[in-house]
């Protein structure tokens, strides 16, 4: 018995070309030897980054963007003078939404989320989506080094 040809599209019949509504981009690099994954969805209302290790994912955390007081828009822009370029916004309030069993992991998980939601704020200071993390690292500690090179990855996929 022959098998079934796979049905084919006559030559008037065209595919649309829809494009998927949410684009999404990855990268990958060792961190502290551990393969690490990253992925950013943008999609209308949310901003999605997953960060994974040996295909875990344990914590989600939010961080909406939008600023609930205008008259106090200016303060929250970022600044670029020295070391603190490097800190993360401090009007972006993190929240953890599953995961985060214990206090430390809990704490970097926020400290991830609230930087990687100052990436994205100073790439577009008129961005108002809420990021949304996922977490799911080996180690509850990471080294600065770990830290950087982790938001790094996250830099390459926005």
């Amino acid at each position: 018995m022959p098998l079934p040809m796979e049905p084919s599209i006559p030559p008037s019949t065209t595919m649309p070309s829809t494009s998927y509504p949410a684009t999404t981009r990855q990268a990958a690099g060792y961190i502290d030897g551990i393969l690490t994954d990253v992925m950013s969805t943008s999609f209308s209302d949310k901003i999605m980054i997953t960060i994974t290790q040996k295909g875990r994912l344990a914590q989600w955390i939010h961080v909406p963007l939008d600023v609930t007081n205008p008259s106090a828009t200016d303060q929250y822009l970022p600044s670029a003078s020295g070391d603190d370029s490097l800190l993360p916004m401090t009007h972006l309030t993190p929240k953890t939404l599953l995961g985060g069993a214990t206090e430390e992991r809990e704490t970097l998980g926020q400290l991830y989320a609230a930087q990687i939601a100052s990436l994205i704020a100073s790439k577009n200071p008129h961005e108002k989506r809420t990021v949304m993390v996922g977490l799911g690292l080996s180690k509850i500690e990471a080294s600065r080094e770990d830290f950087y090179n982790t938001i790094d990855l996250v830099r390459k996929c926005l």
